[in-house]
């Protein structure tokens, strides 16, 4: 029976990856999503073990006597049954690994019911699509047999197969779903919270004389607008002068068009004598329009709130599906916006005008590094930027990460003598450099276990250089490469990404705050002001 319809091979191959699935890589992972990788190793290794049967009998190399083949039938069930069990078993003992290192409670335990069923559903989900695809291939090549030699209708029919299958995963069900995803998340980014009112003071973005509209700014922008603090709130921590920050944003219902939306925010900023202030930061929000509070509040705290920030939103959709479909049009709107924005503060007197800085998290990185070209701006440079947790993908970053200094780990590159571009982590890296940090300065802030930043397409095959010694504070011990299953780990945890705060993709309040002070340096804090000030913002992680 096993023998009709399953390889034994690929049983033992499908095996031996299903049972390494279970080790650990960057972040914890639920029972669900480990039972999907698990499945998707057990079907990967099966086609491995599928395909050499494939190459051996192409070969025709001899074959075991069929007295042989029985007894390796049962080896291979009885293999099956104790490297699952065993390794179900471990799971536990690596995921609670990886729940010490990041300050979680170690109560970990692997659902074995649940992470089987889960996976056996997943392999013989993709057994039955593999089958479909053959039966397929086969049965258009037949068709075309009585009019082209055999070889030919063998590959015609592969062709057309690999046509046919793609049409209807890409071209219909693919299409179909973000079709459904985008207008799901416009008519969310619509709804107009009860609790979120409409700002009174005419100063204010989204009021009566604003020149943006409450009801176009969208969901984020209402949010981002009315949850900052206040004059007040940073009182609490100075005897200094304070005062309301402004805060400008504009949602993607107030125009279809970018250069639109661009100029409305410069507008809105002249309205509200934005240049006038110390600091102008221009934020690239995420995928939705999201621009996080731990990243934001920091900055305007340790300026007192003399300080501005711009946003204008690009998409409606979470940052992986954006990613997918508008990553061209994320970075046509952030560099609207630079190019407005840069252009009037050129304009100004440069002993007057506020520093300027760029902001970006996750995509917004991605989004915020293509809105200005190092030409257009080395005659009058801006003053710095801070990306966080900055995607794979990412252009500048890959280029330094590969150029850093021999001996520098991969996770917190030294990029030559630190006068440009530094690198920070949970326990900051800023201050660190051989020489001055000048006036144009590049900060990243990035975890180790940060899965957007490090995941590699070419660890199905390679050893990412992130995994080897020194690792970084946050990685698991256990963590140990293997083809094609270290791959489908790291692309479950780019998609997932869940982590408790200062670990994974959560970038905490606190080290938002130490990097801001690194980077712009305010003055007139003591240290004792200072150190109650982060104390805060460690306080600070909920998420909104």
């Amino acid at each position: 029976m096993l023998k009709r319809y399953f390889s034994t091979t690929g049983l033992i191959i499908g095996t031996l990856l299903f049972a390494l699935s279970m080790s650990p890589t960057l972040l914890p992972r639920p029972d669900i999503i480990q039972g999907v990788i698990s499945g998707l190793a057990l079907a990967s290794g099966y086609g491995l073990g599928v395909f050499s049967i494939w190459i051996w009998k192409y070969f025709q190399l001899p074959k075991p006597a069929e007295k042989t083949e029985f007894y390796l039938q049962i080896v291979a069930g009885s293999f099956f049954l104790i490297i699952a069990v065993i390794s179900l078993w471990r799971a536990s003992i690596w995921q609670n690994s990886l729940r010490q290192l990041m300050g979680m409670e170690q109560n970990a335990f692997v659902q074995p019911v649940i992470v089987g069923l889960v996976a056996i559903a997943i392999f013989l989900g993709v057994l039955f699509l593999s089958r479909l695809f053959l039966v397929t291939k086969r049965f258009l090549a037949d068709k075309m047999e009585p009019y082209v030699p055999p070889r030919v209708s063998f590959v015609l029919g592969l062709t057309t197969t690999f046509i046919l299958f793609w049409f209807v995963i890409n071209g219909v069900l693919f299409s179909q779903l973000l079709r459904v995803a985008d207008s799901t998340y416009q008519q969310f980014d619509s709804l107009i919270e009860p609790d979120i009112e409409k700002p009174s003071d005419p100063m204010k973005a989204g009021s009566v004389e604003s020149l943006l509209s409450w009801e176009e700014m969208g969901r984020q922008g209402r949010r981002f607008l009315t949850e900052g603090p206040t004059a007040t709130d940073i009182s609490r921590f100075t005897e200094s002068s304070v005062t309301d920050p402004i805060r400008v944003y504009v949602g993607m219902h107030a125009s279809e068009d970018f250069e639109v939306r661009a100029e409305l925010a410069l507008q809105e900023l002249i309205r509200k004598n934005a240049f006038n202030r110390s600091v102008l930061l221009l934020i690239t929000p995420t995928g939705t329009g999201w621009v996080d509070p731990g990243a934001i509040e920091p900055i305007e705290y340790l300026f007192r709130g003399d300080i501005a920030s711009v946003a204008a939103q690009y998409s409606y959709l979470p940052s992986p599906l954006s990613l997918i479909v508008e990553e061209d049009y994320g970075s046509e709107m952030a560099r609207a916006l630079f190019q407005k924005v840069y252009g009037y503060w050129t304009s100004l007197p440069e002993e007057t005008r506020p520093k300027l800085y760029l902001h970006g998290l996750s995509l917004g990185a991605l989004n915020s590094d293509h809105s200005f070209d190092f030409y257009d701006i080395i005659e009058d440079p801006f003053h710095g930027v801070l990306w966080v947790g900055p995607p794979f993908r990412k252009s500048t970053w890959r280029n330094i990460t590969e150029n850093r200094k021999p001996g520098s780990p991969a996770w917190l590159p030294e990029f030559r003598d630190g006068s440009i571009v530094r690198f920070a982590n949970q326990h900051g890296g800023l201050e660190k450099g051989e020489s001055d940090w000048g006036r144009f300065r590049i900060a990243y802030l990035q975890y180790a276990s940060d899965p957007i930043v490090f995941y590699e397409p070419t660890a199905f095959t390679h050893e990412p250089e992130w995994m080897r010694e020194p690792r970084g504070p946050d990685i698991s011990s256990y963590l140990t490469w293997y083809p094609i299953v270290t791959g489908l780990q790291l692309t479950a945890d780019m998609i997932i990404s869940t982590a408790p705060y200062g670990y994974g993709h959560e970038y905490a309040a606190e080290h938002y705050f130490d990097s801001w002070l690194a980077l712009t340096e305010p003055e007139g804090w003591t240290s004792e002001e200072l150190e109650q000030l982060r104390s805060f913002f460690e306080q600070m992680n909920t998420k909104q």
